[in-house]
């Protein structure tokens, strides 16, 4: 199949116009006969932008469902309902759950076998390694000191698919967890209390991301540069959520101007409520409240998003003033370094799995392919 006459998304991360044709599922050419124009103010006829298939690696839920549900559909329903926004890979995040509820869940997710939807690309361990201080919207009673033993049985019961594994640093036996772990998977630092020097000795031993970076962590201070500062003297890949509740507009660009879109990742972070209605829900065994794009808990903590990664993007270019360029960058090619799976995904290029997105002048989606199969 052949998509034609469209302002392609290239490995130089600019718009060229141009066409790009699969078989079976993989890229086989991309043929450029424009030439760079800026993505947010193309002049011209109305082609349509191609993107590559966003990457989200920190979302718990939607459509009514949740990870840690653990229910044979669970993963599904995730899955079909990103593809049809344009995330064509998702990496979904656990909570801070019991024992228990960690192993059913991780067990359900070892027995996921889907074909239709995104790409199902492992999952994010968000907790229950984490700072009592800096919770957030995760339940004070399931938190439990880092644990390489535990972190390993529950790493076989998900069949190896646990990509991101989060931590206070500050906690005791967090730097011999993230020493032990360093070369299994990817250790980033999340609800956390950490300053910038117990930050510093993480990003040293082997952690090398921040999960939603400002929220659950101690302010960015002048002379207090926490995980913040930290992050960005390591290199370290940091998540942002664009959603217009967690992150100030002018926080979401001083970012960009810090990290560069080669180390920020868009992310969602919704949870079951994503795609329905305000009403009564709930996050890791907690009630939460929805009412129009705020999910809270009862005293008032933000219990993630009720966004998509597309919507995110969209955010971001438009409320944000974001280039394009950018934010296309951040939800699918740095996301996708991120957990170490860019040589199959994360951009348009010869040989990689056809995750295509095509949107309009407005950010709107058209359509949408999952490795060469239209799903919208």
């Amino acid at each position: 199949m052949e998509i034609n006459n469209v302002l392609v998304y290239t490995e130089q991360h600019e718009f060229v116009s141009g066409s790009i044709s699969f078989e079976d599922g993989i890229i086989k050419d991309v043929s450029l006969t424009g030439e760079a124009a800026a993505g947010n103010d193309v002049a011209g006829d109305d082609a349509l932008y191609a993107i590559p298939g966003l990457v989200d690696i920190h979302f718990h839920g939607c459509m009514g469902a949740d990870l840690c549900d653990a229910e044979p559909d669970t993963i599904k329903t995730l899955a079909e309902y990103q593809a049809g926004q344009g995330v064509t890979t998702i990496c979904p995040a656990t909570m801070t759950m019991s024992l228990p509820e960690l192993h059913k869940i991780m067990a359900n997710i070892g027995a996921y076998q889907g074909d239709t939807g995104a790409h199902f690309a492992g999952v994010n361990m968000e907790g229950p390694f984490i700072s009592p201080a800096n919770k957030g919207a995760q339940a004070a009673e399931n938190i439990i000191p880092c644990d390489a033993a535990l972190f390993r049985e529950l790493n076989r019961e998900s069949g190896g698919r646990i990509r991101l594994v989060d931590i206070a640093p500050e906690e005791p036996g967090a730097i011999e967890f993230i020493e032990a772990v360093r070369d299994e998977v990817n250790v980033s630092l999340a609800h956390t209390v950490a300053d910038y020097d117990a930050a510093m000795a993480a990003f040293r031993a082997g952690a090398n991301h921040v999960t939603h970076l400002f929220n659950a962590m101690l302010p960015f201070h002048h002379r207090k540069p926490g995980v913040q500062g930290a992050a960005a003297d390591a290199g370290a890949y940091v998540e942002l959520i664009c959603d217009g509740v967690h992150i100030h507009p002018a926080m979401v660009r001083a970012v960009f101007k810090l990290f560069g879109s080669d180390r920020v990742c868009l992310i969602s972070d919704s949870m079951r409520a994503a795609g329905l209605a305000d009403g009564d829900y709930t996050l890791g065994g907690q009630a939460v409240k929805v009412k129009g794009n705020l999910a809270t808990l009862a005293d008032g903590t933000i219990a993630g998003s009720v966004t998509n990664l597309m919507l995110c993007l969209k955010n971001a270019v438009q409320d944000m003033q974001i280039p394009l360029e950018a934010a296309v960058r951040s939800a699918s090619e740095t996301p996708a370094r991120s957990i170490g799976i860019f040589d199959c995904c994360g951009s348009l290029s010869s040989g990689k799995r056809a995750d295509i997105v095509l949107l309009d002048r407005d950010l709107n989606v058209r359509q949408v392919f999952v490795g060469g199969r239209a799903v919208k």
